[in-house]
């Protein structure tokens, strides 16, 4: 097993069984990285309304015309975990829109042996078999891997690339 030395050091990208899975370990703390993950506007590029600090709290996510969707804080433990149930979505480009209704957006955040955190996303629901699979896979790769572990290991988030 590796050990963290940087914030780039180690990263698992899978499909899961019942959902889109990544991994990752960084430096900072589970409490950093847990205040990072409730930072949504930091690092999910969009517009974002509402709350996603508090237990039972909601926010809409919108990337006009592509996306649309709203997340309710369904679990917070601090420096632990979050999970998000989408309760309304419509993906413009998939011939069933609200293919993200219903599905579960959890962040587990486990310490790492050597010191620093591990950082366990998964898309519960976004399996391969759904039609926005492989597009909504590549934007997670890109805002969890890239945008929020930036935010995690410098203080800022990436900006959207589209």
């Amino acid at each position: 097993m590796e050990h963290a030395t940087s914030t780039t050091n180690t990263t698992n990208t899978t499909r899961a069984e019942g959902g889109y899975s990544t991994a990752y370990t960084v430096e900072q703390s589970p409490e950093e990285v847990f205040a990072a993950v409730l930072n949504v506007r930091a690092w999910w590029t969009g517009r974002i309304e509402g709350r996603a600090d508090e237990l039972g709290a909601e926010f809409t996510y919108r990337h006009p015309p592509q996306h649309y969707s709203v997340q309710q804080v369904v679990e917070l433990e601090p420096g632990r975990r979050v999970v998000w149930r989408v309760t309304d979505s419509h993906l413009a480009f998939t011939a069933e829109p609200a293919e993200w209704t219903g599905t579960e957006i959890v962040f587990d955040i486990v310490p790492a042996a050597a010191g620093g955190a591990e950082l366990r996303f998964t898309h519960v629901g976004l399996v391969p078999d759904v039609e926005c699979f492989g597009a909504c896979s590549a934007a997670w790769l890109h805002y969890v891997n890239g945008s929020l572990r930036s935010l995690i290991s410098t203080g800022t988030g990436l900006p959207d690339p589209w």
